[in-house]
């Protein structure tokens, strides 16, 4: 079974450690792509080459420079190859408007940061055992 890549994009430095950390610590080892702006997510989710056809799951925050994450997330949606994507938004963002925004824009999932080291480790742990081991991506959609 080829290993599942995560996107991490993530503008925060701290929080970028943290995750990575985090993951480390559940031991979740898949590779891990992290991208700092929208602009450099979408370069890396809609590109061509060495990035065609890659099993991602993205770790999306939504307050990032250049682009947010609303737009990242919209401009995946919108494109064939990118849209059935798995998009978690991981965000310290607790308004409902994000949250609604969110879902309503195709994510397929919205987690809020703990704020404590101990929750937030239990959370990547969660996340990856579900989104990673449990969870069943959609099939390729063919061309008719």
């Amino acid at each position: 079974m080829e290993e599942k890549v995560i996107l991490l994009v993530e503008d925060n430095p701290d929080d970028e450690q943290l995750t990575l950390r985090a993951l480390k610590k559940n031991n979740i080892r898949n590779e891990v792509v992290v991208a700092r702006d929208g602009v450099a997510a979408l370069d890396y989710l809609l590109g061509t080459g060495e990035h065609k056809g890659r099993d991602l799951n993205i770790l999306l925050d939504l307050k990032l420079p250049k682009i947010d994450g609303f737009e990242v997330l919209q401009r995946l949606r919108a494109n064939e190859r990118t849209k059935l994507l798995p998009v978690v938004i991981l965000t310290t963002s607790n308004e409902e408007q994000d949250r609604l925004k969110g879902y309503g824009l195709g994510a397929n999932s919205f987690i809020r940061k703990p704020v404590e080291f101990d929750r937030f480790i239990e959370a990547v742990r969660q996340l990856g055992l579900y989104w990673l081991v449990l969870n069943e991506k959609a099939p390729p959609i063919r061309s008719v």
